[in-house]
């Protein structure tokens, strides 16, 4: 796949798991550096998101929990909407959450149902 066909595939993978707005918003990137813009596009959401073997909802499942992992709460937020978007239900969101209270400590799961609970009540 050429980089034009990657970056139609990572826009199309975008519009299936972020709203218009966020992706506005997501976009701004573009203004600061168009290199990193081009890299989340093309090989984030064409290159990695785009492939067939994983279906979106799956692959959120894993985002979330590498956030959650990292304390990357900023993108969680973004992604919680994303995997709503991608057909995770709020209930297998929260068992997300606690499954990784093993692996991440209590601090970091806590912060991420936190967000969850402002993501649902936003989306309500």
């Amino acid at each position: 796949m050429d980089s034009t066909e990657r970056y139609k595939q990572g826009e199309h993978v975008m519009e299936k798991l972020f709203s218009a707005d966020t992706r506005i918003q997501m976009e701004q990137m573009k203004a600061v550096s168009p290199d990193l813009w081009e890299m989340i596009v093309s090989f984030g959401f064409g290159d990695l998101y785009g492939r067939s073997e994983l279906d979106l909802k799956t692959r959120e499942i894993i985002t979330l929990t590498s956030l959650i992992t990292q304390g990357a709460f900023d993108q969680l937020r973004v992604h919680l909407h994303a995997a709503l978007n991608a057909g995770l239900t709020e209930e297998e969101i929260k068992e997300v959450i606690i499954h990784c209270i093993g692996y991440t400590g209590f601090p970091k799961a806590v912060q991420a149902m936190g967000l969850a609970a402002e993501v649902f009540q936003e989306r309500k």
